[in-house]
């Protein structure tokens, strides 16, 4: 793996090469990335406005509390109650579990059948193309609060949770955009085909669909389901997503990492069912659960995962071991592991050998090594 340097004033942490045979292409799964490498330039910070997207991102906004006002005096029916929370945890689930821990991080591996699913859920968000997802989320965490980052929350709450999809992207996330090694993504013929029918697929599954099954199969009105369905399920779920850019990078905890700007932020997991652990995520990136799971963890997509690895569609699940994480908590941590940790237990993968097993052959679990093995299989 290849070493970072943090800046001229730090010490040099140390190298650590995985064996050949676990790199992975790339070196980007995860990799918290050279903070010195690009410098926070205030000339950039000033690119032109997107006005299409301010427009339509207001226009669903105001659109959504007009709905929220308006739709309290009408008479919903309770199926579509259970249809919009499902269709939102079925687009969290996309989210987190597809385009996130998979086809970003590749903390597990999936088989066909779950990966359509994924695909499907992840297209109810309504969110950019997994393509575009996971080029976009791989140098955040590379260069993470840089101007290489392309939702730096260094720049504030508004731009770190949705102002940066007004603007033009700053010429260093271009750049480094473009060097970006998507080749394993492209690998996987439904992610090819999702970027090729993206538009499409994006009209039918986030709004044509979910807007047209209240009216056509237990009588909703057509109002309540386009504003219901369509518009406040659709901006709930985006903010829920975004607040992992902004609060869970602003307000929290820091119980494995105080020296990163990504926090353990309860209301985000409440949000997300399970995304708000950022703290332990930035810090153990290839961790299949993105938490530690202790008692009081939410983290759904977790399970669900787990549910399809007992059915043999999700395998090889990668996770620390509890002294790995233990080690890494008295080393970075900033003593508030008590709130928010699982202890000593409870951090094993239910199947399979854990990636912490992985650590102690290779001797990490004797001694923690300065910079976290992020890219290895």
């Amino acid at each position: 793996m290849r070493s970072v340097d943090r800046s001229s004033s730090r010490k040099q942490p140390r190298s650590r090469e995985c064996p050949a045979s676990t790199q992975v292409k790339g070196s980007i799964f995860g990799l918290r990335g050279d903070m010195a490498a690009t410098p926070r330039d205030p000339s950039g910070m000033q690119q032109p406005i997107i006005w299409g997207n301010v427009i339509g991102i207001l226009v669903f906004h105001l659109l959504a509390l007009y709905a929220l006002v308006t739709l309290p005096l009408t008479e919903i029916r309770w199926q579509t109650y259970l249809w919009g929370y499902f269709l939102y945890l079925a687009g969290g689930f996309g989210v987190a579990g597809g385009v996130h821990r998979l086809w970003s991080h590749r903390t597990y591996k999936a088989k066909w059948p779950l990966r359509v699913i994924l695909l499907i859920c992840f297209s109810i968000s309504g969110q950019n193309s997994v393509f575009d997802w996971v080029r976009d989320h791989r140098i955040h965490h590379k260069f993470s609060e840089t101007d290489a980052d392309p939702h730096n929350a260094n720049r504030g709450f508004f731009f770190s949770h949705v102002g940066w999809l007004m603007q033009k992207k700053h010429p260093e996330v271009l750049r480094r955009g473009r060097q970006v090694d998507m080749s394993d993504v492209l690998a996987d013929p439904l992610v090819r085909f999702h970027k090729k029918y993206f538009s499409l697929l994006k009209l039918l599954l986030c709004f044509f669909i979910p807007v047209v099954v209240p009216p056509l199969l237990w009588g909703e009105g057509w109002y309540n389901s386009a504003m219901g369905i369509g518009i406040v399920r659709y901006v709930l779920l985006l903010n829920a997503a975004w607040s992992v850019n902004s609060l869970a990078h602003i307000w929290g905890g820091k119980p494995y990492d105080r020296e990163i700007s990504p926090t353990e932020n309860i209301l985000v997991t409440w949000l997300t069912a399970g995304e708000g652990w950022h703290n332990y995520h930035h810090a153990i990136p290839w961790d299949y659960k993105a938490a530690e799971l202790g008692p009081t963890t939410i983290n759904w997509t977790t399970y669900l995962i787990e549910m399809f690895s007992r059915i043999g569609w999700a395998y090889d699940l990668k996770t620390p071991s509890s002294e790995l994480i233990r080690k890494l908590v008295q080393r970075r941590g900033d003593g508030s592991h008590y709130k928010w940790g699982a202890g000593k237990e409870g951090t094993e993968s239910i199947v399979g050998q854990s990636v912490g097993d992985k650590f102690q052959q290779w001797g990490a679990a004797r001694e923690l090594p300065e910079e976290m093995p992020t890219e290895c299989e």
